[in-house]
């Protein structure tokens, strides 16, 4: 997810790395705060591939600052990761959200309704959060008020999500 936001981010405009940081943790930090401890390695290793440029540009009052720039081969590994997110960034809400702030990117409708088409049919698969001798246990069969609590926020969170997925895909 790292990555793809900050390809993603990147294919927007060039940032200096305080600024990239601060869009990613605006869009993902509530869940996974991002830590200078990943975001520059992760940086590093996207310059070392060739998919990102760095370069210097002075600071008007303070030092100078690096500037992020994505290079042709970062913007087509960024529209490969659109096209083929994993099935984690499918089905981990936090990530599907980081690959649907980027999803206009790719240019074919078609692929984007793909990748939509892939997280409808996550979200309509049976799935329960306990299990009782292998078996998924049923919203109606919890009596612990606060997991209820969780089936009836993930009912209307996954219905909410369906209509709009709907709304994009039967147009």
């Amino acid at each position: 997810m790292l990555v793809l936001t900050i390809l993603g981010f990147l294919a927007e405009e060039p940032l200096h790395g305080y600024e990239l940081r601060t869009r990613i943790a605006a869009l993902s930090g509530h869940a996974r705060p991002v830590s200078d401890g990943s975001l520059y390695p992760a940086i590093n290793r996207l310059v070392d591939k060739g998919l990102v440029d760095r370069r210097t540009e002075a600071g008007a009052a303070a030092a100078p600052r690096q500037v992020l720039e994505l290079t042709g081969a970062g913007h087509a590994e960024l529209l490969r990761r659109l096209r083929e997110p994993t099935d984690t960034e499918i089905s981990d809400s936090t990530q599907f959200f980081a690959v649907l702030a980027f999803l206009s990117r790719l240019p074919d409708t078609a692929e984007q309704h793909a990748v939509l088409r892939r997280r409808l049919a996550f979200l309509e698969a049976p799935r329960s959060f306990f299990q009782v001798a292998s078996r998924p246990v049923r919203a109606q069969d919890v009596a612990d008020p606060y997991r209820q609590g969780m089936f009836a926020v993930a009912k209307a969170s996954s219905r909410a999500e369906r209509t709009w997925l709907h709304s994009i895909l039967d147009t």
